[in-house]
Order: structure tokens, then sequence, then C-alpha cells
């Protein structure tokens, strides 16, 4: 399974557990456009540290660079050196 399936398939639980079942695509915004919101970001960010080792303590966190699933792949590239 691809990073980008991983991300995909988180996402789409996160937005189950709100009883969300609306079609997701990878480039639309989650958080900006309500789908999310700042607990689910927690979520989140918990997820991007253990699964891929994503340190927000050291890049800091920016709802705009979570607002997607694209989005979310490309911030694991940079911080872990990973491609998707």
């Amino acid at each position: 399974m691809t990073q980008h399936d991983k991300v995909r398939d988180f996402m789409q639980s996160v937005l189950r557990q709100r009883n969300d079942t609306a079609p997701l695509g990878d480039t639309e915004p989650l958080f900006s456009n309500g789908r999310l919101d700042s607990l689910a970001a927690v979520n989140v960010v918990m997820f991007l540290e253990q699964e891929f080792g994503v340190d927000f303590a050291y890049i800091g966190l920016d709802l705009e660079r979570i607002d997607s699933v694209d989005m979310i792949v490309d911030l694991i590239g940079e911080n872990t050196g990973a491609s998707a």
C-alpha cells in the first residue's frame, strides 16, 4: 500500500467517524471547507507522526498544509525524504 493510499484510507476513516460518507477527492479541502475540525487535526497529526515520522514539534502545525490528501502526502515527502 502506498503512502497516498494509507493517507486516503485514514482520512476516509476520520470522516466516517463523523458520519461523513461523501466521496473524498485527493485535492478536496477537508479543514477549510468544514468537513473536519481541530479535533480531527489532532488525530491526523498523531497518525502522521506515528505512521510516517513527521515531526510537528519541528515543523509546526499549519492546517493549510494538511487540508487535503495530496497536501498531506506532499508534507510527508518534504519531511521524511520519501515519495508517494
